[in-house]
């Protein structure tokens, strides 16, 4: 009896680093990897959108086009090139107007993709209408998607495979132009059960020679069987990735899943002596990139704090950047209320973001002290309608630490009639900024904003996160002969609580966990402020409430400022905060600038009453 061949997309180059490296990759390191996954025979790869659109603007100083460009050209002109797109949020965090999200269309088919994936994160079929005929318009192929997760234990009333079978039927109702149907599991926590009986149930509605496609991660440690209820229930294509892209926060790999097929009824179709020998290329491009150790690992209680694995290592190399990540457990266990009062959208870009987000200030301030203003947004519906209503409270809270209202326009409306959004409105900033009116600048500068603006001026920085060996090879010159003879190991007491700590080398094991550290000796010098009075006046420090970078100075020395008038906006986490003044008075000093990284309780400015 023949077997079944099941089709699979490589995500390695676009979902894989975003899982891992939190999409900082530079194109020319990986590019030898891409043509040995042709080489061997795989010709359908994930070759940009989502988050790989974005950080190459804002961490890797390189122009995504020129990316799809160069890819297209390593993986031939017949491989079938696929992106992520996120309905009327396209490519970013925030959503679109109709104008932006045509361009999105038209520009991605000219520079070399084949097909869009397409989903919206709450679900809402009036955020795909628009977008998919976009797509299908430009000459692309559009994979329509539904999105799919577990809900924390307890919940009900959404993400079951009723309401994924509704969320289908809506998109059949709308008729949207499609030419696969995704349902796409970001956080890799449905459980197989579902996932069956979801895509059965998909086979019964759709035509019979409809493609479905499964997407999941290994995250919460399901993904093969989650792949083989998908296969068994009908699908006719999955998601793979290729090592050290997988596994843990990323797709299966191609060899594991070749693995738990063998003696079944399906089969890859590879050349699997090929395969091993492209992953042995790819391992040697990324050999000098940090690869966190979450990103190889399952996470038990993800099914608690559903978080999608691109969405997991990019928030904890954050918190690592900004020296937070003991933080970390207790923003997951936060996530698991913001889930149940948000909406239940899903766990997925943009909406993954804006949960963790509204944990990260859940932890940093106190429970729903301030409201994280695109989570605040998500509840209030400017992000369309979410799968049940947000709790009654939090859309309160939203109203009033935002000054919005609840609204129900869909989001198209919306931003048709934003003055700050669209081709005219990235037009004007291009001209401000003396920069070529282009198709691609005009995107550009709509989805990336001011980072994108400054990448267009030649002011970029470059944020990938590669090993320093220099620092390595220093650090163990400076360590103790005696670790040369094995890891120095203690019991340390924290709140009565044993835990095994080893260090060698640079290598640290907490807990049972490997991380890689530097250690150096604390600078002599310290910043000390003085807010003594000179008989007439007095003044007054602003100390930033957590660790970010200065990403706008409002203000200038000598300017008068009012209490609660912003004077800078740091960015942490992917969100900007304002800094205010909290007394009426003229600014003395601004101890800061543009792009410095800065600690919890650092003087940020001075007012003078």
């Amino acid at each position: 009896m023949a077997k079944k061949r099941i089709q699979f997309m490589c995500t390695a180059f676009r979902d894989g680093f975003q899982s891992v490296y939190g999409a900082r990759v530079l194109t020319p390191d990986f590019l030898p990897a891409v043509e040995a996954a042709r080489d061997a025979g795989i010709s359908w790869l994930e070759a940009g959108g989502g988050a790989r659109f974005q950080s190459l603007y804002f961490y890797c100083n390189e122009d995504a086009f020129d990316m799809m460009d160069a890819f297209r050209s390593a993986a031939g002109p017949d491989a079938n090139l696929q992106t992520l797109a996120r309905g009327v949020n396209v490519v970013g965090l925030d959503s679109q107007s109709s104008d932006i999200i045509d361009l999105h269309a038209k520009l991605f088919k000219k520079h070399g993709m084949t097909t869009i994936r397409n989903f919206d994160a709450l679900n809402d079929v009036e955020n795909l209408i628009y977008s998919g005929r976009c797509i299908t318009d430009a000459g692309l192929k559009h994979q329509v998607c539904v999105t799919l997760m577990e809900l924390p234990p307890g919940c009900t009333g959404a993400h079951d495979a009723a309401f994924y079978s509704d969320t289908l039927r809506k998109i059949l109702d709308a008729d949207i132009p499609f030419d696969a149907v995704c349902f796409k599991d970001a956080s890799g926590t449905a459980v197989p059960s579902k996932v069956y009986e979801t895509i059965a149930a998909a086979r019964k509605m759709l035509p019979a020679d409809t493609f479905i496609h499964f997407h999941t991660h290994e995250t919460a440690g399901v993904s093969v069987l989650a792949n083989k209820a998908a296969i068994d229930a009908g699908a006719d294509a999955i998601d793979l990735s290729m090592a050290p892209c997988s596994g843990g926060t990323c797709q299966p790999d191609i060899l594991v899943m070749w693995h738990a097929l063998r003696g079944t009824e399906y089969d890859l179709d590879i050349d699997v002596e090929k395969v091993r020998a492209a992953e042995e290329v790819f391992k040697d491009c990324m050999k000098d990139y940090f690869l966190p150790p979450e990103a190889t690992a399952v996470e038990p209680l993800i099914p608690w704090s559903p978080m999608p694995g691109g969405a997991l290592t990019a928030n904890t190399q954050m918190l690592r950047d900004n020296n937070i990540m003991e933080k970390y457990p207790q923003i997951i266990a936060a996530m698991s209320d913001v889930v149940r009062k948000g909406g239940y959208g899903t766990s997925v870009t943009p909406v993954s973001q804006f949960y963790f987000q509204q944990a990260f200030n859940n932890v940093m301030f106190g429970p729903w002290k301030k409201i994280a203003e695109p989570y605040g947004k998500m509840v209030l519906g400017y992000f369309g309608k979410t799968p049940v209503p947000p709790d009654a409270d939090v859309v309160k809270l939203a109203e009033d630490q935002l000054s919005l209202p609840v609204t129900t326009r869909p989001v198209l409306e919306l931003n048709d009639a934003d003055p700050s959004k669209g081709i005219a409105a990235a037009t004007a900033v291009l001209q401000e900024a003396d920069l070529p009116v282009t198709d691609e600048n005009i995107f550009i500068a709509s989805t990336c904003k001011e980072k994108g603006v400054r990448f267009l001026q030649g002011k970029a920085e470059l944020g990938i996160r590669k090993i320093d060996k220099a620092a390595e090879a220093a650090a163990a010159a400076a360590a103790p002969a005696a670790t040369t003879n094995g890891p120095a190991e203690y019991n340390v007491s924290v709140n009565g609580n044993d835990i095994f700590m080893a260090f060698e080398g640079n290598m640290v094991t907490v807990g049972g966990k490997v991380y890689r550290v530097a250690i150096k000796p604390e600078s002599g010098g310290s910043t000390t402020t003085s807010s003594a009075s000179n008989g007439s006046t007095s003044s007054t420090d602003i100390t930033s409430q957590m660790p970010g970078s200065v990403f706008k100075q409002l203000v200038q020395p000598g300017q008068r400022v009012r209490e609660g008038e912003s004077i800078l906006i740091l960015e942490a986490m992917k969100m900007e905060m304002e800094v205010a003044s909290p007394i009426d008075g003229t600014v003395a000093t601004v101890n800061v600038q543009v792009g410095d990284q800065v600690a919890t309780g650092q003087v940020l400015a001075t007012i003078t009453a």
